[in-house]
């Protein structure tokens, strides 16, 4: 097996690649670039920016403070790009789709796209601070959610559009029922830490540490496993009650520990089940979100560009003049076009192929060879917030197997009388399954899967919106997924600028699927530009 086709099977994205030691991380610091930080000014030189999403908004709002005279054509009717929220009234056609329009009630919403800010994303935090874009907690890790391994009789898993399934390994007792995620990182956390500590305790490494030594690692296994004197693991509080504890003579009623070598059987040691967000730099605490949804970043950009964006204006050719650059495109049912001295390219790639152009060799290859991810969303509407009511979920991901992938808990409007959880967020052939069926049976796999989690939909479900990034018109994927082989031969030329076109976006960096990948590229852009001309 290659390590793409690992990936592809294990719905691997950036923050597991980079676990994995696969993908270096990349800084996303601070930025400011002052007026006079250069010889020179912008004022009489005109950019013309292809895309109206984070990289192309942050470039043209830095751009327009040094005098730059900048158009943004978007092939939208909106801005943000692949940051996204849908709401009650969003409308979307898939590529080869069918309409689709929100029903959610006011209030109640999902990030289609980019959903968290890692605290030390500096940029993105940056400009929120500009902007005056309040922030609220985003609650990725919620040890309260579930892991659920579904396996068929037939030892199969379930799989969107096949008569077959997906071989899933043996997953004994613990098959087809729900676990909360505490019970199993405090399980295993704890037989593994009493495995550790019988190994000091028997003296198999006393070559390499002293006695004093052994004495405080084990001490702190002890600790951390919550294993008893004997140093043995027999269940702890951490996991959580039978019967919670009370006032009076109700010291509460502790649950027995899953056996060890049932949780070794459960298959939740496949990747897919993997919780990330505990260990790597991305998703570690604290994240955020801004508060009444993830556009409220392009929608802040936009109000600092009143008539630079051109919405609904799908450019159609890119060519190199003499003395700059020509863009072609269509405004409704019309042709125009427009000249500038220099071009910024935000386009994602799989869109940038499909552009008339005479841009380099080199940079139609990155166009043509880049991957990005297919992947999908839906957002699903219930009467009642039951997964705080009956599970005391508030925030976090759930896990499965399944063709849903992760189930969200929304991080907003906790208690509130509705909401709107993310039914899947899946990724590679689930997510290209799944997006190749019609709007409905897409919401019907939702609710008949998320039920095995959650019985509550059967009675709870109002409505839903779903997308498939790859099928979504000017965007037509997730992120790009550089491998190493990748990176080498085709990013390089995405750095450099092609005579009058530069180019920017978050496949132009290290932070791919994050914004502030999109706003480290616009900054690269904006200080290579700005040294040009002074």
């Amino acid at each position: 097996m290659t390590r793409r086709d690992f990936i592809n099977k294990t719905s691997a994205g950036y923050a597991g690649l980079q676990a994995w030691g696969l993908l270096p991380a990349a800084p996303a610091a601070a930025f400011s670039l002052p007026a006079n930080g250069f010889a020179g000014d912008g004022k009489g030189r005109r950019v013309v920016i292809l895309g109206a999403g984070l990289a192309g908004l942050a470039t043209a709002y830095e751009l327009d403070k040094l005098g730059y005279d900048c158009t943004i054509l978007e092939a939208r009717n909106r801005s943000g790009g692949r940051v996204w929220t849908i709401r009650g009234g969003t409308s979307e056609t898939e590529i080869g789709g069918t309409p689709q329009t929100s029903q959610f009630d006011p209030g109640n919403y999902f990030n289609a796209g980019a959903a968290r800010i890692p605290h030390h994303h500096q940029l993105t935090l940056q400009y929120c601070r500009e902007l005056g874009i309040p922030l609220e907690i985003f609650n990725g890790n919620n040890e309260a959610a579930y892991l659920y391994n579904h396996q068929s009789a037939s030892g199969l898993t379930a799989s969107a559009g096949t008569s077959g399934g997906v071989a899933s390994p043996s997953a004994g007792p613990l098959a087809n029922r729900r676990m909360r995620i505490r019970e199993y990182h405090n399980d295993m956390r704890g037989y593994t830490t009493e495995l550790l500590a019988k190994a000091l305790d028997q003296g198999q490494l006393d070559q390499d540490l002293t006695k004093e030594d052994v004495e405080k690692l084990v001490d702190f296994l002890k600790n951390e496993g919550d294993l008893n004197t004997a140093h043995l693991y027999k269940g702890t509080n951490r996991r959580g009650y039978k019967t919670q504890p009370g006032a009076g003579p109700t010291p509460g009623e502790a649950v027995d520990p899953y056996g060890l070598t049932d949780l070794l059987r459960s298959g939740f040691m496949q990747p897919v089940f993997y919780n990330v967000g505990d260990y790597i730099y991305e998703q570690q605490t604290t994240l955020m979100q801004p508060v009444g949804g993830m556009d409220a970043i392009p929608k802040a950009f936009e109000a600092r560009l009143p008539g630079k964006i051109q919405f609904n204006a799908r450019v159609t050719e890119l060519r190199k003049t003499e003395n700059g650059v020509r863009m072609v495109y269509q405004k409704g049912d019309k042709p125009a076009e427009i000249q500038a001295e220099f071009c910024v390219c935000t386009l994602p790639l799989p869109v940038l192929k499909n552009i008339e152009s005479d841009i380099s060799g080199t940079v139609k290859r990155a166009a043509d060879f880049v991957p990005y991810i297919k992947t999908g969303k839906i957002g699903l509407q219930f009467k009642r917030r039951f997964w705080e009511e009956d599970d005391g979920i508030y925030g976090g991901i759930s896990r499965t197997n399944m063709d849903i992938n992760q189930i969200w808990y929304p991080s907003f409007g906790f208690m509130k009388p509705k909401g709107v959880l993310i039914g899947y967020y899946n990724f590679y052939g689930r997510a290209e399954a799944v997006g190749a069926l019609p709007i409905a049976e897409r919401q019907q796999l939702a609710l008949t899967q998320g039920k095995q989690i959650h019985p509550q939909y059967a009675t709870e479900f109002e409505n839903a919106f779903s997308l498939a990034w790859h099928r979504i018109p000017h965007s037509e994927g997730g992120w790009a997924t550089y491998d190493d082989a990748t990176r080498r031969k085709y990013y390089p030329a995405l750095l450099e600028p092609d005579g009058p076109v530069y180019f920017a976006g978050e496949h132009t960096t290290y932070l791919t699927a994050w914004m502030a990948g999109a706003l480290t590229s616009a900054r690269r852009t904006v200080e290579a530009i700005h040294k040009r001309v002074g």
